[in-house]
């Protein structure tokens, strides 16, 4: 475990979502404002489903902070599930007289199957509401705060839609990103053209009962050299992000930088050249470096260390496993052919991942800097950051 972690708890139709986040400075300015619009956007985009009619996500500083400032103690947040008052039954706390039906039918391509066989359940209703995407809200709560951390450091990070079904931008056309026409986007999808026939796609796959993938790109700015190390496999700046990213729900590949685009090129081809820069360029720099890469297809690491690029990410996300027009399953209960469960589910979620991967490489980023630069306040952690700056330059 890192200087900067979390635990979450909850149910997708409990009571609510808790999180537990230890290690952040004290005296960090925050409010549950700032956290609330980051939980905003993970619920738009088009093609998310009823449920997000449903929640109106906010999250409640339980604990952490006093008088708008982190104490240095564990900050304790709580966002309320409107819904669990619609399913009280199915998952209360306490024994209920009803019997109450046990969902038997594993849908393709979720948890429910390894999980009920996993923990020799015979009802996939534990598994679905805990391996439910639901649980990100926590997540993206957590990551407000890390980024809140990152922003007095002055690093930012972004997101957006660089494919959804068929419909993706060419490598080489997304290096110069317009983030508020991103925001503005349904899809948050900086290209208008591709932004139309993104919709379209949703539109048809929820007219055929059917759901669509997609890749999002993240985009880390201000990052300074030296975050990471080579010197042990979990200590790789590279390897801590691909883990963050991966644990997304519906994530199933991610690559930094060029990732598999340079598997075919040579090595001539593949890596970033190292140029000098003048003493102009270099005095407007933030970290004042006589030098610079020509390119970035390393992504903003090498050798598991941030080398001072921007930190870029793209993830692949298949299409979501709900769907309206159920996969061919077997009943749990019988052993007979049947179709797979569905309750109601999204048609896609790669707008919304994007948001949820902005907060896991907000996390990893927040704990690489609390382990580069220590200290216990932010004025401490920050008079490091600038001092290490200097000594680099």
């Amino acid at each position: 475990m890192g200087q900067f972690r979390f635990l979450t708890g909850g149910e997708s139709h409990g009571k609510g979502l808790v999180a537990i986040v230890e290690g952040m400075v004290a005296d960090l300015p925050l409010e549950e404002g700032y956290i609330n619009r980051d939980l905003k956007r993970r619920q738009q985009g088009h093609g998310r489903g009823p449920r997000m009619k449903i929640e109106e996500d906010k999250a409640e500083i339980v604990a952490g902070v006093r008088y708008g400032l982190t104490m240095g103690s564990p900050v304790a947040l709580f966002i309320t599930n409107r819904d669990w008052q619609n399913w009280q039954e199915q998952l209360n706390i306490s024994p209920v007289e009803k019997q109450v039906e046990p969902v038997t039918l594993p849908r393709p391509g979720h948890a429910d199957l390894a999980g009920v066989t996993k923990y020799g359940l015979k009802d996939i209703r534990p598994i679905m509401e805990r391996a439910s995407a639901r649980e990100t809200a926590a997540r993206v709560a957590v990551g407000a705060i890390a980024r809140k951390f990152l922003e007095e450091l002055s690093m930012a990070i972004h997101s957006h839609t660089v494919a959804i079904g068929p419909h993706e931008w060419e490598r080489g056309e997304t290096t110069s990103i317009d983030w508020e026409q991103v925001e503005a986007s349904p899809v948050r999808c900086a290209n208008s053209k591709l932004e139309k026939a993104m919709i379209a796609a949703i539109d048809e796959a929820k007219a055929s009962g059917d759901t669509l993938g997609g890749v999002f790109e993240v985009v880390a700015t201000g990052i300074p050299i030296g975050l990471g190390s080579h010197v042990s496999w979990d200590r790789r700046l590279d390897g801590r992000i691909a883990q963050a990213i991966m644990s997304i729900n519906a994530v199933k590949g991610v690559e930094i930088g060029a990732g598999f685009g340079v598997a075919g090129l040579k090595g001539s081809q593949a890596h970033d050249v190292i140029e000098p820069v003048s003493s102009v360029i270099a005095s407007e720099a933030k970290q004042s470096l006589p030098w610079r890469h020509a390119t970035n297809r390393a992504g903003g690491v090498e050798g598991g260390i941030s080398n001072g690029e921007d930190i870029i990410v793209r993830a692949g996300v298949k299409p979501i496993a709900t769907l309206v027009s159920p996969l061919p399953s077997v009943d749990l209960r019988s052993g007979d052919a049947a179709k797979a469960h569905y309750e109601r589910s999204d048609i896609c979620v790669v707008p919304a991942a994007g948001v949820i991967a902005e907060a896991m490489l907000a996390i990893v980023l927040a704990d690489a800097c609390l382990e580069k630069f220590g200290g216990d306040n932010l004025k401490e952690t920050l008079a490091n950051y600038r001092n290490y700056l200097r000594s680099i330059s």
